[in-house]
């Protein structure tokens, strides 16, 4: 385990949180991002926490380096409040970090012990993620989609998701005659941020959904930090504070649009640790509407995907750089129907 900090206080905090877990050793610390490339080159510690703003080589870039030189799997351990902060995350997603964990507010007491438990229980989880020191491009062309046509598209994603959906979504028309609604498991404080990372890369219009507001074709929503989306009759958008679990909840957005939508819903899961999403997919399936699932060769971690294709939700695996032409030829053509349609398919 790596520590990377330019603040001597935080770096002590991390490190002594870390120790405290049997499983973990701390076997280097470094505060600039050079530093932190020369000692993943000569350590080749499984895991690295990151920092991004910092002396002479930023997060991004120290992680790229390090991708190219000794790849590892590493999570950036980053302040929510500054907005800069925030579009930096996103950049050094982009170069290979996996999580997003954000800093405590405070310095001492339980909430810090709190903080550092789930902070090794993400370093534990991450150390049993295959290291990728690229990502995989594999270009093939899509399978078959059903006679089936959509009026939304779902999608639920958790580790290794917004770069997936940054490709996903940078190659889809700005007219898309379909809402997109997506379910990206991520640490409170960090939506706002990936919101306008992902307006940068995408003609399509993506907004942090609002309660009671009608989902719009050619828009791209995410609910709120700290809520699940569901989308209710007339295509309404609920959003209510997340109980446990995954949140945003993948299983809660993909079963509201099969009840909603019925055969008319479509749904996916890309990459991500866990389950969640795949009995939401299942449902959007049983429904007859349309389903697919990330491949194996290009997830990052191939936890939700394999879930969803065990359960017989999708018919198989496709490739990330397929997805995009899969929501291209599932979408209705036309305009949307004034209303959506029941669960039997019927406007």
């Amino acid at each position: 385990m790596l520590v990377v900090d330019d603040s001597p206080t935080m770096a002590d905090a991390v490190s002594a949180l870390l120790t405290d877990d049997p499983r973990i050793e701390v076997v280097g610390r470094a505060n600039t991002g050079s530093r932190a490339v020369t000692l993943a080159r000569l350590l080749r510690p499984d895991v690295i926490t990151m920092d991004l703003l910092m002396p002479d080589l930023d997060g991004p870039a120290a992680i790229a380096a390090i991708m190219a030189e000794a790849p590892a799997r590493v999570l950036v351990v980053s302040a929510v409040a500054d907005q800069r902060n925030l579009e930096v995350c996103f950049q050094a997603m982009s170069a290979g970090a996996l999580e997003l964990i954000g800093k405590p507010s405070v310095i001492s007491g339980e909430e810090l012990r709190r903080w550092g438990r789930q902070l090794a229980e993400s370093v534990c989880l991450m150390a049993e993620v295959p290291v990728i020191s690229r990502r995989l491009r594999v270009s093939s062309p899509p399978p078959p989609v059903s006679g089936a046509r959509v009026d939304i598209m779902g999608i639920a994603a958790s580790t290794g998701g917004p770069p997936a959906l940054s490709e996903v979504l940078s190659r889809l028309p700005p007219d898309l005659p379909v809402p997109i609604v997506i379910a990206q498991h991520i640490t409170e404080g960090f939506t706002p941020g990936m919101v306008r990372w992902l307006s940068q890369v995408t003609s399509l219009k993506v907004v942090i959904a609002r309660e009671g507001e009608r989902v719009e074709a050619g828009k791209v929503y995410f609910p709120a930090d700290g809520h699940d989306l569901t989308i209710e009759g007339n295509g309404v958008v609920r959003m209510t504070r997340t109980r446990g679990g995954p949140c945003p909840s993948g299983d809660l957005l993909l079963s509201s649009l099969a009840r909603t939508y019925g055969s008319r819903a479509g749904g996916g899961g890309l990459t991500g640790m866990g389950e969640d999403g795949a009995r939401g997919l299942l449902d959007i399936r049983k429904a007859g509407g349309v389903t697919f699932a990330q491949d194996e060769a290009t997830c990052v971690v191939f936890g939700m995907p394999r879930v969803a294709l065990e359960l017989k939700a999708a018919d198989r695996g496709v490739p990330l750089s397929s997805i995009p032409d899969i929501i291209r030829m599932s979408c209705r053509r036309g305009p949307m129907p004034n209303r959506p349609p029941g669960p039997e398919g019927v406007v």
